[in-house]
């Protein structure tokens, strides 16, 4: 197994073929603001992110800012390649602590965004973005995990 710049540990693939599992973008910025100093976990929401992808149910992203930094704990679920024409990202806000982050990795093991329903735990955390985010600051155009 080989480790991702994310810290996260590289599933082997099966039968010869990698399975497409949603990306997960996460604001290393803004990572643990909701819980703060109150979260149990060592590492906070980060780790749970990052636990998210080892287990193979997402690709994570981690970057330094999405540019919504008041909303704490910024989240972006980008579907898996074969929905992204017909679904777009969905964008969490204040997405931390133990319960919230089991219902998301329930949410990306069973397809993520455009393949399986929304839980209903998470839908108040859907942040609806008022403007189109600009391309050089949209999840996946700086895939970069440096210092991660």
């Amino acid at each position: 197994m080989t480790t991702h710049p994310s810290g996260a540990r590289a599933q082997p693939p099966t039968g010869g073929a990698r399975r497409a599992v949603p990306g997960l973008t996460a604001c290393r910025l803004c990572a643990g603001e909701t819980l703060g100093e109150d979260d149990p976990r060592p590492g906070g929401q980060l780790e749970r992110v990052r636990e998210i992808a080892a287990s193979g149910h997402a690709r994570l992203t981690v970057v330094d800012c999405l540019d919504a930094c008041e909303r704490g704990d910024i989240l972006v679920v980008r579907p898996i390649p074969d929905v992204r024409a017909r679904q777009r990202p969905v964008w969490f806000e204040r997405l931390a602590g133990e319960d919230l982050t089991t219902e998301l990795q329930g949410w990306l093991s069973a397809g993520g965004p455009g393949i399986a329903p929304l839980p209903e735990p998470l839908r108040p955390l859907v942040l609806h973005l008022q403007q189109q985010v600009p391309p050089d600051r949209a999840p996946g155009s700086a895939d970069v995990n440096a210092g991660v």
